[in-house]
């Protein structure tokens, strides 16, 4: 069976939902990751009469404490209230996760509370809910975990029912040991490359053409669910890729997905 790709709609950062839609299709997409701050009061219908399935979605406030390079409430209460609410929002979607981070910050209890209670909203809105490490270089300005034993440490502390994000962008550099550890707890999984060298914590490039060694992490996935595209890429660096058409990248972030994904299910069937 053929794996099935998705793009995060942050990849195509400066499109419309419907246009998303249109152009992830074209380029042969089978999902799409929703991004809650593209909804539309049309979106759902769209989405629905659009054929894609949907992948991980995020939320408009997406952590608890405040990120200091995205705007939104600094309260971490009322950033919880309204991760809430968008979990809500996305949740007819039918995502297979909703992704959130801890955000940066020494607010422990704050972290452990949110936690709670984001996981008691995915529980009533039908959804799981996933936490992200960021990796360890630009951390400072996402999150308080940056792996897959220190995010599941985390979690067990607050006893919350939550999941898992596993970012190759993030967490390339980690033993997967980690991954064989936590792989039933892992619910959504993004794929993009790292630029050598990277200039900023927004400057990924698409699979195949940075720096990390796709097959052992896939070997060490097993993952059945949608590979999804998402890159972050800042508009005001030489080569950026969300300088790019929507469409042409797109069309070729499918093709390289395709192209790794391929190679890595042919390393696996040898002996």
């Amino acid at each position: 069976m053929n794996a099935r790709v998705s793009i995060s709609q942050i990849t195509t950062v400066s499109a419309s939902f419907a246009d998303d839609l249109d152009v992830y299709r074209v380029a042969g997409a089978d999902g799409i990751g929703i991004w809650e701050f593209k909804l539309a009061e049309d979106s759902l219908e769209r989405f629905r009469n659009s054929g894609l399935a949907a992948a991980t979605a995020v939320p408009a406030v997406p952590s608890i404490l405040p990120l200091p390079l995205m705007e939104g409430p600094e309260d971490p209460a009322r950033r919880v209230e309204a991760m809430c609410a968008g979990i809500r929002r996305l949740a007819p979607f039918e995502p297979p996760c909703v992704l959130f981070l801890t955000g940066p910050g020494d607010d422990h209890q704050a972290i452990v509370d949110g936690l709670r209670e984001i996981a008691d909203e995915g529980k009533r809105s039908g959804v799981r809910v996933v936490l992200e490490p960021i990796q360890r270089e630009f951390a400072h300005f996402w999150s308080i975990v940056s792996s897959l034993d220190e995010a599941a440490a985390l979690i067990d502390e607050s006893g919350a029912d939550i999941g898992l994000m596993y970012d190759t962008w993030h967490l390339w550099r980690e033993p997967l040991e980690q991954v064989d550890r936590h792989r039933d707890r892992i619910y959504g999984v993004h794929l993009a490359d790292w630029r050598e060298p990277t200039r900023n914590t927004n400057d990924r490039v698409l699979p195949g053409d940075g720096a990390i060694e796709f097959g052992p992490i896939l070997q060490a996935l097993r993952w059945d669910g949608l590979f999804d595209l998402e890159i972050f890429s800042d508009a005001e660096l030489p080569g950026s890729l969300w300088q790019k058409d929507p469409r042409e990248l797109a069309t070729k972030g499918v093709k390289k997905l395709r192209e790794l994904l391929s190679t890595a299910t042919v390393n696996r069937a040898r002996p």
